[in-house]
């Protein structure tokens, strides 16, 4: 074996990997996020606030938050993040049906905002962490009853079934896309037997493609998406320029902030189609690095949930992968015009609070269950043994 790839394995196998895998991705997801919407939200700033920087001051505003939290979030003992489950899940029901009273605020036609004195909030992006926190909990303390389906049913299929649905009567399918996926995603990790699995996800396909056909909007989105230059001046506007801000990129980009289509041609350049801009300004390298990036931080959930006994970590962490990889991959594909546009912001990478503050505390935890795996927690108190020897010596 050659000797690169074996140090590339002893890394790989350091009880801290997952560890620093998660913690080094995520700062260089955000680092490259913060960039890119400086950059894609330039033009729009200025021409609609009179400031070039307003947009990604307003970014660094939520990321000052989000870190903070974060942090807390890996730190906080597990007894009192499962104790809070069930109270977030309730707070996330009742945060989504104010958004059908006077304080929901409706932008491109769903009204899945809400106005809490100046601050607009997204209430189903904190919906998607409740739900995966409180459903692995009560997977958890069901550990040893989920061989029964009833048991693994209730109450985890209604409970994320009524947040669905309050996402969807805010007319916002792809985040109710997202909430399926992790559900499912969940009923497979805990065992569901394969045909109770085809049938729930035959009636979610069915569901799906029913609120699809009955909406005109989305009915053409769904039809026109594969050749969006077909409907170039209608549907197709927003798929057609991304590609085009793709192609333009090449290999290694144009560079920083030498994007063509954030000009006013590419629709939320700045959110949902950021990263047509980062592969414009990027190239293909760019796009290849985030994406490599993301797979980073799936497979250090992934080796956290396979590797630890406990059933909560396992759940929670599967359900947050489902949740940030999925998101991923809905947002690159409709960029790529393989998916229809369905209004998903990419993790950690697109402008806005609601999406942005979630995802950071959801990686936060991960980083959490990550260092108090025993073999890391070993290694981080020697190393701490190791300082505090080196500084007496000293």
């Amino acid at each position: 074996m050659p000797a690169w790839l074996q140090s590339l394995r002893s890394a790989i196998e350091h009880p801290l990997a997952a560890y620093y895998m998660l913690l080094g991705a995520s700062a260089l997801l955000l680092t490259i996020g913060m960039i890119m919407v400086l950059s894609a939200s330039s033009v729009h700033a200025y021409s609609t606030y009179g400031d070039s920087y307003a947009v990604v001051k307003r970014q660094l505003m939520w990321v000052g938050i989000g870190l903070p939290l974060a942090f807390i979030a890996s730190r906080m003992p597990q007894r009192l993040l499962r104790g809070l489950t069930w109270p977030a899940l309730g707070i996330a029901l009742l945060l989504l049906a104010l958004t059908k009273t006077p304080l929901g605020v409706s932008v491109n036609g769903n009204t899945n905002w809400l106005a809490l004195g100046p601050i607009q909030i997204q209430p189903s992006e904190v919906a998607k962490l409740a739900v995966v926190l409180w459903a692995a909990h009560v997977f958890a303390i069901k550990e040893r009853r989920l061989n029964d389906w009833r048991e693994v049913a209730v109450p985890v299929v209604p409970g994320v079934l009524a947040v669905a649905l309050l996402v969807v009567w805010q007319n916002d399918l792809g985040t109710a896309l997202v909430v399926f996926a992790i559900l499912l995603a969940l009923l497979w990790a805990v065992g569901v037997p394969m045909r109770l699995f085809a049938f729930a996800l035959t009636v979610v396909g069915v569901g799906v493609f029913y609120l699809a056909a009955t909406n005109s909007e989305r009915r053409q989105r769904l039809f026109n998406f594969v050749d969006p230059f077909k409907e170039y001046h209608d549907a197709g506007w927003q798929p057609a320029h991304g590609l085009y801000a793709l192609s333009s990129g090449g290999v290694f980009g144009q560079g920083i902030g030498a994007s063509q289509q954030k000009w006013g041609d590419l629709p939320e350049a700045h959110t949902d189609f950021i990263f047509a801009v980062l592969g414009e300004e990027l190239g293909l390298v760019g796009t290849l690095l985030v994406l490599a990036l993301f797979l980073t931080i799936a497979y250090a959930a992934i080796r956290i949930a396979t590797h630890t006994s406990d059933p909560f970590v396992r759940y929670a962490s599967f359900g947050i992968t489902v949740w940030l990889i999925g998101q991923m991959m809905i947002n690159v594909g409709m960029v790529l015009a393989v998916l229809p546009v369905i209004g998903i912001p990419l993790p950690l990478v697109s402008y806005g609070g609601s999406a942005l503050l979630p995802s950071l505390i959801a990686l936060g935890i991960l980083i959490g269950f990550a260092r108090r795996e025993p073999e890391a927690a070993r290694a981080l108190a020697a190393r701490r043994r190791g300082g505090a020897a080196g500084l007496s010596a000293r």
